[in-house]
């Protein structure tokens, strides 16, 4: 298996790429790097009734955010392309014509109109109308079943439209092992005959994804649970033209926070939270949905948050590098249960991500900020913020909020700081600061601390005394890093106009 594991990721361009279509993609990536193999990127796009003309492209930059880069692709080693199933229109009939010729298919001439009125009839006498065994070959269908050669050649000829469906076999028990869900059995009278291909040209997805999953050589096919009640007619399908059938894997849904369902965007708007990875811009409407890097969010975080949604090592560790995913990712540790989207989950795995990012990625994140407010701040200075509040950050966003002090004069005192650690005496002792912080000449945060603590021992008084006030001049509440840090990076002039400025207001 080493050497030939060969995987696909076949999303759709019907329009932005939900998260749960990600975890698709990520856990098909993390299986084939593994095993040495072979990751694809195929666009299923033979409905083009739904097709979104910035979809492909929106689904082929976010797999690139997220760093999972397929090896095979449209524009990239196509070996076994072309990888776009609308440009492979051409190969689809020959297999179906393949169908037909050893009797696993037939024509079916049916009218939307006669299907409705045969649903109709089996609705007033309680039943459900299928197209299967039971019914092809009684006379109340039209199909190559029933007509003869020259009937039906006559009706193809005359530009009738027509589909063919696939002959489900009658009366079988069929077997079929899942590497999630273990073995299934399901028995073949119970399947409709579905159709795979149209007279217009086009397959439906259930013939394309087979012929295309064959042709390049795909050895593990790993999906959505929406598609395992699809697994039986794809069994079958490989079955009928005599070729081997991959392993299945069938994933569980992402569901929502708060319900029962699965995850939407509709979800996501109402709680505030985005269900894509990037954000996306709907041409026609204007429409602007949220993603998860405008937002903010580091993509090895999310990465690391989708792989437990569904799977997990089987250890407490929950901090995992994509290059760790890839060496503990099993089939044996993915839940057969749907996996509740948590919102706070999200963050947390943000946030342990943020404190381990290099200060100077963090800054360059952070300069563009600070140049939109208009602060001007060389790299070096930004860089020693960041080490002093990115550990109570969850995005690079709260920096400004966590670290204005650094960058504005207190203009307001939060009025609680200020009942709390200015008392009578205070502002003797905040006048009486400012002529020992004017004599400290090297003004690094150890030695102001040194010469600061020295002052308030030898005045016999608690630290709190002092501390606290000076805090609240320094920055307008009693919050923030190490105080010493933050009048090291202010200077002494600011420091000596913040304890004036702070004397005079209160």
């Amino acid at each position: 298996m080493e050497s030939n594991v060969r995987v696909r990721f076949a999303p759709s361009p019907t329009g932005p790429l939900h998260i749960g279509g990600v975890r698709t993609a990520l856990y098909n990536y993390l299986f084939a790097k593994k095993h040495n193999g072979t990751f694809i990127l195929r666009i299923e796009d033979t409905d083009q009734t739904r097709y979104v003309a910035n979809a492909e492209q929106y689904i082929i930059d976010a797999l690139k955010w997220c760093n999972i880069p397929f090896d095979e692709g449209p524009g990239k080693n196509e070996k076994f392309g072309p990888y776009r199933q609308s440009e492979r229109k051409d190969i689809y009939k020959k297999y179906a014509d393949i169908l037909l010729e050893k009797g696993k298919a037939y024509y079916a001439f049916d009218t939307p109109e006669e299907l409705t009125a045969q649903r109709d009839f089996n609705a007033s006498k309680g039943k459900m109308f299928i197209y299967n065994w039971q019914n092809r070959q009684e006379g109340k269908l039209v199909n190559s079943l029933v007509l003869s050669e020259e009937e039906v050649q006559k009706r193809i000829d005359a530009g009738d439209k027509y589909v063919i469906r696939f002959k489900i076999p009658e009366s079988e028990i069929l077997y079929m092992q899942d590497e999630i869900r273990g073995r299934i059995t399901i028995k073949t009278n119970t399947l409709d005959d579905k159709v795979l291909f149209k007279s217009d040209g086009m397959p439906t997805y259930h013939l394309a994804n087979i012929v295309d999953d064959h042709l390049m050589e795909i050895s593990h096919v790993i999906r959505g649970e929406e598609w395992l009640p699809s697994m039986p007619l794809h069994v079958l399908l490989y079955r009928a033209f005599d070729w081997e059938v991959p392993d299945f894997a069938h994933l569980p849904l992402i569901l929502k926070p708060i319900g029962k369902g699965k995850l939407s965007k509709r979800d996501g708007d109402k709680l505030g939270f985005p269900v894509f990875p990037l954000e996306y811009t709907n041409e026609e409407t204007g429409d602007v949905s949220r993603g998860y890097k405008e937002d903010g969010y580091f993509a090895d975080a999310f990465i690391n948050m989708l792989a437990f949604l569904g799977w997990n090592p089987g250890t407490q560790q929950e901090i995992f590098s994509l290059e760790e995913l890839t060496q503990k990712f099993d089939f044996e540790r993915v839940n057969k249960a749907g996996a509740k989207f948590n919102l706070d989950k999200t963050k947390w795995f943000q946030q342990q991500y943020m404190q381990t990012k290099d200060d100077a990625e963090l800054a360059n994140l952070f300069m563009p900020i600070l140049e939109k407010k208009g602060i001007n701040k060389n790299i070096e200075d930004v860089k020693k913020i960041v080490s002093t509040v990115k550990e109570r950050a969850v995005f690079v966003d709260d920096f400004l909020g966590l670290a204005i002090f650094f960058f504005e004069t207190p203009q307001e005192y939060d009025a609680k700081s200020v009942k709390k650690s200015w008392k009578e005496g205070t502002t003797d002792l905040m006048k009486e600061l400012i002529t020992v912080v004017a004599k400290i000449e090297d003004f690094s945060s150890k030695n102001t601390e040194k010469e600061i603590k020295e002052w308030i021992t030898s005045k016999e008084i608690g630290y709190s005394k002092v501390m606290q006030p000076l805090r609240l001049c320094l920055v307008g509440k009693l919050a923030g890093p190490h105080l010493f840090d933050i009048i090291a990076m202010i200077g002494k002039e600011e420091t000596i106009l913040r304890l004036k400025n702070a004397i005079e207001k209160l």
